[in-house]
């Protein structure tokens, strides 16, 4: 089978089925999209944290020099949109930065990994969401300019389960303690159920989505999320000497669409909100070509 058709078959098509689920019931039906997020962002998120950390066979000096990696990554596509978006009013300037640099490495870039390299390019990818989400509300605030100050934004950090969950399983297991049997067996099962609603909670946000008109901050934003992220991510990594998995997991993670995130934290802060949801639903639409093309040449990659 040929390696294009392979990666669509086996990694794109299993995400796409469980979101595109989502998406019909986004438009047929009227659900709280706000509560389905916060069930995956204040409880199972964590239990996969939690539960893939304290499991996890990746070293600290791997985890380390992807997450830097990472946050070069998310410095060249910043400075690029910034160098570009300077010539448009300034709201449509945030949302471009925004949409071209934060990007999906939960809803998508999870199951998209695991399908690809199995729990050990799950557990890298798990380094890469952590990072990200924590960065999304670092740097959110500092791209729309909330006014909110240092404290706003730490308080913000500090409110993210996710983070304590990971510190939690760090610390755990650097104790050396077994995790007792019932407690392992359920922050598991919350774990094995965060994958799927992530995917339905994309699909029902795209489905509620109403119609677009397409500009050119859109198009711009689109094009560096989906070329320029993944282009990026390999570009630091031969310079960082970051080679095999490792690599192929933050160049796909880096191809995957704006995460919505961006769009919420623009309503948030008043942004122009219009413009980063055209690049999530743009990104997202497109990511079904891009995606599928860096599986295929994931192989190739040193």
């Amino acid at each position: 089978m040929p390696p294009l058709l392979s990666a669509l078959l086996n990694v794109i098509v299993p995400v796409a089925l469980v979101a595109g689920i989502g998406f019909v019931l986004g438009r047929r039906l009227t659900l709280d999209q706000d509560t389905v997020a916060r069930l995956s962002l204040y409880a199972l998120t964590p239990a996969l944290a939690f539960d893939t950390i304290l499991n996890a066979k990746v070293a600290a000096s791997e985890a380390l020099t992807l997450t830097a990696a990472f946050l070069l990554t998310w410095a060249v596509t910043l400075s690029v949109s910034w160098l570009v978006a300077r010539r448009w009013e300034v709201q449509t300037r945030r949302s471009v930065m925004a949409g071209g640099t934060i990007w999906n490495s939960g809803n998508l870039g999870l199951p998209i990994a695991l399908f690809a390299f199995g729990q050990k390019g799950l557990e890298l990818a798990l380094v890469v969401f952590l990072v990200g989400i924590i960065g999304i509300y670092v740097l959110g605030p500092i791209i729309y300019n909330s006014g909110g100050g240092w404290r706003s934004t730490l308080k913000a950090v500090l409110g993210l389960p996710v983070l304590w969950a990971a510190l939690a399983a760090l610390l755990w297991r650097l104790s050396g303690v077994a995790v007792p049997l019932g407690i392992g067996r359920g922050v598991h099962l919350m774990a094995q159920a965060t994958l799927p609603l992530v995917l339905l909670s994309l699909g029902l946000q795209l489905g509620a989505a109403g119609r677009l008109t397409i500009t050119r901050p859109m198009l711009f934003a689109s094009a560096v999320r989906l070329i320029l992220g993944p282009l990026a991510a390999f570009g630091i990594c031969l310079l960082i000497g970051l080679r095999g998995q490792p690599l192929a997991v933050l160049v796909l993670s880096a191809s995957m669409p704006t995460a919505v995130n961006a769009l919420l934290l623009a309503r948030e802060y008043g942004s122009d909100s219009q413009t980063v949801a055209g690049v999530v639903l743009l990104t997202t639409l497109g990511a079904l070509v891009t995606v599928t093309a860096v599986v295929a040449a994931l192989p190739y990659l040193p």
